[in-house]
């Protein structure tokens, strides 16, 4: 249970960084165009975001994905499951 919510945070804090990007690069709502409004994506992308340095922009933006489909299959891997049994 717990680690879905962790899912969840980590997703809700990705698209919270995203909606920043989108909003500091094309100047929206009133606000000046800043060339450092992707930064909260970074720490959500490590280490991918250094591998991924040379493919541009929109790949890095992306990178946090990587992060959270490595949450996704680590809580799907230790939640118990339906059909298994503890004894043999």
């Amino acid at each position: 249970m717990m680690c879905r919510w962790i899912v969840r945070i980590f997703a809700g804090l990705y698209l919270l960084a995203l909606c920043l990007l989108i909003v500091g690069t094309y100047g929206l709502f009133g606000q000046d165009r800043d060339p450092l409004s992707g930064v909260f994506l970074i720490p959500l992308g490590f280490p991918w975001v250094y591998a991924l340095d040379s493919f541009g922009g929109w790949v890095i933006a992306a990178s946090p994905l990587i992060n959270l489909a490595i949450l996704f299959a680590l809580c799907a891997w230790l939640s118990p499951r339906a059909g298994r049994s503890s004894n043999p």
